[in-house]
């Protein structure tokens, strides 16, 4: 390799070849013992960079020319790539992006947890990769990100309302800028008509004067808008308004209730608040219903503007086949979920055992499941609300019974140390640990590995073309000589 060289304080490193990929999406490459990571970069290039941001023992850095194109690269399919912050994988061919999927679980299993992976399962891919999503939310500003194109064809003296037109947005937010947002023209990850619907309130909107959010001066009509899709053909669309009068808001709803008599549930919410978050904030049913309905395996789920529901429909419910598949039930079984959301796997697996007991932080949520349960005809499901390392007590085990079965899907955080505990006294016959988030994952079964082995390993990828996978772990009880069992207190 060439010897680094400086422009100014910039530095250059040339032909610097990329050799793998990092969990968080980035090309890697090492350069003199500097692990370098290369964003947009692909195994298999050579690529002189140029180095942003430098520590100890890592720097960060970009592409400034590609010397030699991997034969994993392929064209970006989105004109937004590069710019917006999804489907940062794009530039690499499908079956590439499985392949560093199924690598980085399996590192972060061996790395962090020692845990033997040679028994490790394919990852299983997504039959779509494009469309797949069934939920999207955008974000209105009037603080339009400009790329270098946008600066170069801007007018000079475009002043006054004409600039204030020009800077409005509907679209994502580009990465590490709160207040800047990526205006969107068309985006692969929903079906329409995602597309269709996004682009009809932008142009709603500034034919009729509303204002677009100012992310920072907190001022402005049109804040958020959430389109909801189904397998089953239903719409939903949720217009988060801000600062609006009625007559503003009847007007946009009433654009979209006679141009897309699609939608099943057209609602919308007043947030004058300085976060984003809805779950606190009363949702409004203008037309239709306040839900729409999901259909898996037979079963109906009820989804609300608050709900949640796994985004890949179709994956999902090869996530929960696995899921039940690795639990290998008899139909005698006692089942705890835990973090059961909106009771979504619960209910799934609710005819092939005995009971199954679900506990999720959110209200909402459990009153979706408790809902989900009645819709389906499920009468062996309890489900309960609160803080799970609260919930999960000794008195709670003691109570509704020593699961055969344990389920767990947590955040990306992980479990908290105290439920980890807990399920170590519980000594549940087998734990399915399911994960978006291979490390955190990795973490908790360190710990699990005092009295249970690892049988079986299987990723899910759930989000094509991103860096993220979802892993489920099979884990059985192999016994312990610890006197802090259940049956000992």
């Amino acid at each position: 390799m060439s010897r680094n060289r400086k422009a100014g304080t910039v530095t250059i490193i040339p032909n610097l070849s990329i050799i793998d990929i990092a969990e968080e999406g980035k090309g890697v490459g090492k350069a003199d013992e500097l692990v370098i990571f290369v964003d947009k970069a692909v195994p298999g290039d050579v690529v002189d960079v140029r180095i942003v941001k430098k520590k100890k023992n890592f720097a960060e850095a970009v592409i400034e020319s590609l010397n030699k194109a991997s034969d994993l690269r392929v064209d970006p399919f989105c004109q937004h790539f590069g710019t917006c912050g999804g489907c940062k994988w794009q530039h690499m061919g499908y079956d590439a992006q499985l392949k560093f999927k199924h690598k980085n679980v399996e590192a972060a299993l061996q790395r962090l947890a020692k845990i033997d992976t040679s028994a490790m399962e394919p990852i299983l891919g997504s039959a779509e990769n494009k469309y797949y999503r069934n939920k999207l939310e955008y974000t209105f500003s009037n603080k339009r990100w400009l790329n270098k194109q946008d600066m170069a064809d801007r007018p000079e003296d475009l002043t006054g309302p004409n600039e204030d037109l020009e800077m409005n947005a509907l679209g994502f937010h580009v990465p590490l800028r709160f207040d800047k947002i990526l205006d969107i023209q068309h985006c692969y990850l929903q079906a329409e008509p995602s597309n269709t619907l996004r682009n009809s309130v932008r142009a709603y909107a500034l034919e009729n004067g509303l204002t677009f959010y100012d992310l920072r001066n907190h001022e402005g009509n049109l804040r958020n808008l959430i389109i909801r899709t189904s397998s089953t053909g239903e719409v939903m669309v949720v217009v988060v308004f801000a600062y609006a009068e009625q007559e503003q808001v009847d007007g946009l709803m009433e654009h979209l209730k006679v141009n897309f008599p699609e939608i099943t549930s057209l609602l919308y919410i007043l947030n004058q608040k300085k976060n984003d978050t809805i779950f606190d904030q009363e949702v409004i049913t203008y037309a239709g219903r306040d839900h729409i309905f999901e259909e898996m395996d037979g079963l109906q789920f009820k989804i609300g503007a608050k709900s949640f529901y796994q985004t890949n429909s179709d994956q999902a419910h090869e996530l929960y086949k696995i899921t039940k598949e690795f639990a290998g039930f008899t139909g005698d079984e006692l089942v705890y979920d835990l973090y059961t959301g909106a009771g979504t796997i619960a209910n799934f697996v609710a005819r092939s055992v005995k009971q199954v007991v679900g506990i999720e932080y959110v209200p909402t949520a459990i009153e979706d499941a408790k809902f989900n349960s009645e819709l389906n005809k499920i009468d062996n499901t309890i489900f309960y609300a609160g803080d799970m390392k609260d919930i999960l007590t000794r008195d709670f085990i003691a109570s509704h019974g020593k699961p055969d079965v344990v389920i767990t899907d947590p955040p990306r955080a992980g479990m908290h140390v105290d439920v980890v505990e807990r399920l170590l006294e519980m000594e549940a016959e087998k734990i399915v640990y399911v994960s978006c988030n291979a490390a955190t994952q990795a973490r908790d079964l360190a710990l699990l590995k005092e009295k249970y082995e690892v049988v079986r390993i299987k990723p899910v990828d759930m989000f094509p073309h991103t860096q993220h996978v979802e892993n489920v772990v099979l884990l059985k009880f192999v016994g312990s000589t610890s006197e802090d069992s259940l049956e000992n207190n």
